[in-house]
């Protein structure tokens, strides 16, 4: 069925993706641009485009109308000079507190029948060895509290009588995250970017997979889901395929006493987590195109010199 969905985020590193994949389908598609030449860009890949603020309820109840399902991908994440630092994470927090209740709200109140929120995977607690599903404590560290105020929204949306969908994102890789560049650089000075112990599950994700996700969740009932790839990898072995891939010596992991140095972030990127994707698998039959970074690094390597040589 042809579906009139509103992406919100549809210029970042998931939208960006995703509203490729929301056309190929057949579905009309308006994605929100913060500046001209995004504006464009989106006009250009076939989508209407329209420049409106999440902190604005009534033009976003205007935009709104007429929108079968709204898809909110929007963040604002700081750049790695800068989220270790108190502040940094604020605009991102504004957007997950009052922009996604915001477009929540709208979303209800124009009709909208479907409400896509992004959420955070990696906020659940230390869980050892064991695969930790949507049922799994979470225990989100100081810098992303907000992230479940995003999620109250949109099962707010649900508590209207909607269907609400939250996609709880592992941690993203991939080549133009705008971490990569900096793991690889440490890597290849014969460190590794994540602070715990060597043992330590990591659950991950590429942006492409998690667009795929996001494309899927269209169909599925309401609901928490995980979007991860299905095999997660210990710490040592993370950093290893990375290293393996880029030609250089395994690399060091940070020293357990250092883990505080990284802030609240190195609290939660310590923590071992072995996260399960098999309710999105199950009620879907979406599926990562790689099972794993084993797989996952060794692309996007791949891609990243591919981009540097045709420059």
């Amino acid at each position: 069925m042809t579906m009139q969905i509103f992406v919100a985020g549809a210029t970042g590193v998931i939208g960006r993706r995703l509203v490729p994949l929301l056309l190929e389908a057949g579905h009309r598609v308006t994605g929100v641009a913060r500046t001209p030449g995004k504006r464009s860009a989106l006009e250009r890949a076939g989508a209407d485009a329209v420049m409106v603020s999440l902190f604005e309820p009534g033009d976003l109840l205007q935009a709104l109308a007429g929108h079968d399902t709204v898809i909110n991908v929007a963040t604002h994440i700081p750049s790695t000079t800068r989220m270790l630092f108190p502040g940094a994470w604020r605009e991102n927090d504004r957007v997950r507190r009052e922009g996604a209740a915001n477009l929540a709200s709208a979303a209800a109140a124009a009709g909208a029948a479907r409400f896509i929120q992004e959420s955070f995977a990696p906020m659940y607690a230390d869980g050892g060895d064991r695969w930790l599903d949507e049922s799994a404590p979470v225990r989100p560290a100081r810098y992303n509290l907000s992230t479940l105020d995003a999620e109250r929204a949109a099962h707010g949306f649900g508590e209207r009588g909607g269907t609400a969908v939250v996609l709880r994102f592992a941690t993203f890789y991939g080549p133009d995250a705008y971490h990569v560049p900096g793991m690889i650089k440490l890597v290849r000075k014969g460190w590794a970017a994540f602070p715990g112990s060597a043992g330590a599950f990591v659950s991950s994700v590429t942006h492409d997979d998690a667009a795929g996700a996001a494309a899927a969740a269209l169909e599925v009932p309401g609901g928490t889901y995980n979007v991860v790839e299905d095999e997660p990898v210990s710490h040592r072995e993370y950093f290893d395929v990375l290293a393996r891939t880029l030609g250089v010596p395994a690399p060091r992991l940070p020293p357990g006493w250092a883990t505080p140095l990284f802030g609240p972030a190195g609290e939660l990127l310590a923590r071992s987590l072995r996260i399960s994707n098999r309710k999105l698998r199950e009620a879907s039959g979406w599926a990562p195109r790689h099972p794993s970074v084993r797989e996952g690094w060794p692309a996007v390597i791949r891609e990243l010199r591919a981009g540097a040589a045709s420059r």
